[in-house]
């Protein structure tokens, strides 16, 4: 194992609470419940990060800050003056590159429309809508809190004041939901002409309400027609596919997303938040944050207690796994070079499982690229699962 240069370092932040727990998320979010403790909170975090910052020596080598992403919960419950005094707090700590992306998730049900500027006023040039679905129908049983207007109204928003870019989160394969009806909200996003569409087929979570009541969902047969159909729109609608879920115009893939497919680093701050840094001595470690937001307040108002729940170590066998399951969600090529780059491995250690790959169809290979198949997107579980290391 060699020594590893340090990748582009990106920035999660969690905000826990939402309006409502929707019966689908599994994310360490909780239901509001009286006034939300902002101002304690945004003090916490940055007080977690410079913890992070002289714990892991980040500033005796500075490292650009390359990217922010807040999400949540829902974030856009915190006032802008706040998060501007956050982001103010972070730069402070950590320097911006100069065209950092800082990208918050935003419930169009639960912000007022003088917001999107404010937040923009306040240094956030991405916001990520959670649109999910169209119909009033879908969108009650998907427990969300907004109607359709008034999605569509945050998109054109959106587009009015300017922003960098802005995302739609839209899902299909839902309770009950036809063909026809999984691409109709496809065109009715389309036609918002968003910069980025986040398209993803609804996956039933262990520790959610569909777990434990699941809804009926379309059939294996249904959800492929859907893809097909969408993708082909999609395509026509002048948007690239860059990861299994990700479509954006050209120049407008996900900044911060698009480190994490490149095994980038990432700190992590706030409740539940996970973080992932590579030293020049050849580690890579991951961390977790105390996940309950009684905690993670608890870790501040006495500092007894740590933000930090968990700290692993992520060993040499464990790399290739971890490095190609978040790799080959990417759809461009992917190069041999950067494999030995991110994970301080030689290529040799995966001679054996990128072999199988090529001969069961779900990757090709050129003197300098391995290259995802449809078939390997397909199975892309069985492609990820060759590079586990065997007990």
């Amino acid at each position: 194992m060699t020594s590893l240069s340090p990748p582009p370092l990106s920035l999660y932040v969690h905000i826990p609470w939402c309006v409502q727990k929707c019966p689908y998320c599994d994310f360490n979010s909780h239901a509001q419940k009286g006034e939300i403790p902002e101002t304690q909170y945004i003090d916490a975090l940055l007080e977690d990060l410079k913890t992070d910052i002289e714990k892991y020596q980040l500033i005796q080598a500075p490292r650009l800050l390359h990217s922010i992403f807040i999400g949540g919960g829902t974030p856009s419950l915190i006032s802008p003056s706040e998060i501007g005094r956050l982001l103010q707090g972070i730069e402070a700590l950590l320097p911006f590159e100069g065209n950092i992306e800082i990208t918050m998730e935003a419930n169009p049900g639960t912000i007022e429309a003088e917001r999107f500027a404010q937040f923009q006023t306040q240094g956030v040039n991405r916001i990520s809508i959670g649109v999910q679905s169209f119909e009033e129908e879908k969108l009650q049983a998907l427990g969300r809190i907004h109607g359709q207007q008034e999605a569509v109204n945050a998109a054109k928003l959106a587009h009015k004041i300017g922003l960098n870019s802005f995302n739609l989160d839209l899902m299909h394969g839902l309770p009950n939901q036809t063909q026809s009806q999984a691409l109709a909200d496809l065109d009715k996003a389309i036609e918002l002409n968003p910069y980025h569409l986040s398209w993803y087929q609804l996956t039933i979570e262990p520790n959610t309400l569909f777990y434990s009541k699941p809804p009926i969902l379309p059939d294996d047969d249904d959800l492929w027609d859907i893809f097909e159909q969408g993708h082909q729109r999609l395509t026509d609608a002048g948007y690239v596919q860059y990861e299994i879920s990700g479509y954006s115009k050209p120049g407008y893939q996900c900044r911060h997303n698009l480190n994490y497919w490149h095994f980038g680093d990432y700190l992590g701050i706030g409740c539940g938040s996970h973080g992932k840094l590579s030293f020049a001595d050849g580690r890579i470690v991951r961390t977790t944050k105390v996940k309950h937001p009684r905690g993670y307040l608890a870790a501040y108002q006495n500092l007894v207690k740590s933000y930090l729940d968990t700290e692993t170590l992520v060993e040499a066998e464990d790399r290739p796994f971890e490095y190609f399951m978040n790799r080959f969600r990417l759809i461009e090529p992917c190069p041999k070079t950067e494999f030995v780059e991110r994970t301080g491995l030689a290529l040799s250690v995966i001679e054996t499982p990128i072999q199988t790959a090529i001969e069961q169809g779900y990757l090709t290979e050129t003197a300098s690229h391995w290259h995802i198949t449809q078939k390997g997107k397909l199975f892309f579980n069985d492609l990820v699962a060759l590079f586990v290391e065997e007990e």
